[in-house]
């Protein structure tokens, strides 16, 4: 047996940072990674859909600039084989990397295999059996495949980026964000794309207005959208994929060559072996962790997509940030202090900090909303950009913000202007006399701020 001061599963975004800081404090670190280094965030989710999302919008505005006064004669042509390359020249630098900072360190040993738990002390990776004081489970996610579609030649998010060449037709079934990026994406490498969607609207988790805002600019995308689809099966034929929907209306059909699936993500945690230990799971088999993330065995601790306390890159990070708080550090992290943040890439994009008016009105909080359309923000019209709106939500007694959501132009980097303001304990106040930049979108913040309404 192989003993070490400190195991790591998975190389995912809080794994890497991890090791290098458990190595600094002088502890003989294992990290194991049964799959390609860097995690969901390097090879197949932020890095690579970005880098089509780049791709994708460089094709639509070359395309669609003739209003703008830019007339570009011909058909735009798409090479997915070099936008391919591209990303997977992207993908490859960040292993390199990743690979040189496992190297360089004598206090860290890499073991390329699937990890499992023989019990709460010991895992076997490749034969051996690894032992330490403390274990941090880090192995994140992956595309949930209803048993439906098991039969049939499906997509995920990580195949779909393995594509050479641009499907005639591709059918989306999911209207949440990761079925949105890809289906306006090819939309605009030029396949002719359906959505099919089981609720009302898409990205029906968000606020009403937003979320019917997002389904009008992915039809205004040229992207057939519809909606209220239950009884989703699919099955071969022909040679072709076909799609049955809406079994209580009478069904109805179509043919696609290619079919995505982006109906949700399940953790990787069924393969670890966890029935030999003490570590509990929720029902959706998520690890339960405590504000410091540690499990329900005190040596193991639980990071990233795997514990369902955020599934995104950055709270990946902040995983990692907690956990070596309280590790190392004076000053001690928690989770209950992150105010939970995420944007959707789509074009325009979304993006949201805290509460929305759904969550509010939901926890009974007495809040105030400041709201302003797009089409009034002087920046958006300059660049011929009005889709969307923003919203910000005061909390009525404290005047301090309890969450925006932004949906325009831009709005992944200055929802950041509030993400610093909540963190700060800010009332709004402070942003609605501060000075912004003209001409920006962030300007309209201030103005927006001056006209609160009740919720």
């Amino acid at each position: 047996m192989k003993k070490f001061d400190a195991i790591i599963i998975g190389t995912g975004q809080a794994g890497p940072p991890l090791a290098a800081s458990l190595a600094r404090n002088g502890l003989k670190t294992a990290i194991i990674e049964k799959g390609a280094l860097g995690g969901t965030c390097v090879n197949t989710g932020c890095t690579p859909t970005k880098a089509y999302v780049a791709s994708a919008r460089r094709a639509f505005i070359a395309g669609n600039s003739r209003e703008m006064g830019v007339n570009i004669e011909g058909k735009v042509q798409i090479d997915l084989k070099t936008i391919k390359a591209r990303k997977d020249q992207l993908i490859a630098d960040s292993h390199k990397s990743l690979e040189k900072t496992f190297e360089k360190d004598e206090h860290i040993s890499l073991f390329r295999g699937k990890a499992m738990f023989l019990d709460d002390h010991t895992i076997l990776v490749n034969g051996e059996e690894l032992t330490a004081k403390k274990i941090f489970i880090n192995v994140g996610g992956r595309p949930r495949v209803p048993k439906d579609f098991e039969a049939v030649n499906y997509l995920t998010n990580r195949s779909m980026l393995q594509l050479d060449e641009v499907p005639e037709n591709l059918v989306v079934i999911g209207g949440g964000y990761v079925g949105l990026e890809f289906a306006q994406m090819f939309s605009r490498f030029g396949s002719k794309v359906t959505i099919l969607e089981r609720g009302s609207a898409l990205m029906k988790k968000e606020d009403d207005d937003i979320a019917e805002a997002i389904t009008e600019i992915i039809r205004k995308s040229g992207i057939n959208v519809l909606l209220n689809s239950d009884c989703i099966k699919a099955a071969e034929k022909d040679g072709e994929i076909e799609v049955t929907y809406n079994c209580e209306e009478g069904s109805k059909t179509i043919q696609t060559s290619h079919l995505l699936l982006a109906v949700g993500r399940v953790p990787n945690t069924d393969e670890l072996g966890l029935e030999k230990t003490s570590v509990e799971l929720d029902d959706r088999g998520f690890i339960k962790v405590n504000d410091e993330l540690q499990t329900s065995v005190p040596h193991i601790w639980a990071l990233g997509d795997c514990n369902g306390e955020g599934a995104f890159t950055h709270t990946s990070f902040n995983d990692f940030q907690i956990v070596n708080s309280q590790l190392f550090e004076e000053r001690k992290r928690k989770l209950s202090d992150r105010f939970p943040c995420y944007a959707a890439y789509i074009d325009p994009p979304l993006a949201r900090v805290g509460l929305d008016e759904k969550q509010i009105k939901a926890q009974g909080i007495k809040a105030k909303v400041a709201e302003m359309p797009m089409e009034k923000v002087a920046r958006a019209k300059e660049k011929g950009e009005t889709a969307g709106k923003m919203k910000i939500f005061i909390d009525a007694e404290t005047d301090r913000i309890l969450g925006a959501t932004f949906l325009g132009t831009g709005a992944d980097e200055y929802i950041h202007s509030v993400i610093d303001q909540m963190y700060a304990g800010a009332t709004y106040q402070v942003m609605r006399d501060a000075v912004h930049i003209h001409p920006t979108v962030s300007e309209l913040i201030p103005t927006m701020l001056e006209k609160l309404r009740d919720l």
